[in-house]
């Protein structure tokens, strides 16, 4: 049977010498949430010199899947019929009960 080595972190050819990873904590979700809710903008530095700005924001209504959830469902139209789905399946509302 052949022996199997794994690399360590160190040994991988794809990163740089200079970045350790030793000492990270970890990271902490969600930290520009609000941010990228609120918009973004992309410099795009063209080989002529001049510069192009493209703005990023999410529709209104618009809601992010975790790649988890994101590999279960293809387009909007396939979570929508999914939740619709669901919200068959939930006890129907008979109208607010009055105080006594």
């Amino acid at each position: 049977m052949k022996k199997t080595t794994r690399r360590t972190i160190t040994e991988r050819d794809d990163m740089r010498p200079e970045y350790d990873f030793k000492n990270i904590k970890g990271g902490i979700r969600g930290k520009y949430y609000k941010a990228y809710r609120a918009g973004h903008a992309v410099k795009i530095h063209k080989t002529d010199g001049t510069t192009f700005v493209q703005y990023f924001s999410l529709e209104d209504g618009a809601v992010l899947l975790e790649p988890d959830v994101r590999k279960y469902f293809p387009d909007s139209e396939a979570v929508n019929q999914t939740l619709r789905g669901l919200i068959s399946l939930l006890p129907k509302k008979h109208g607010a009960k009055a105080k006594t």
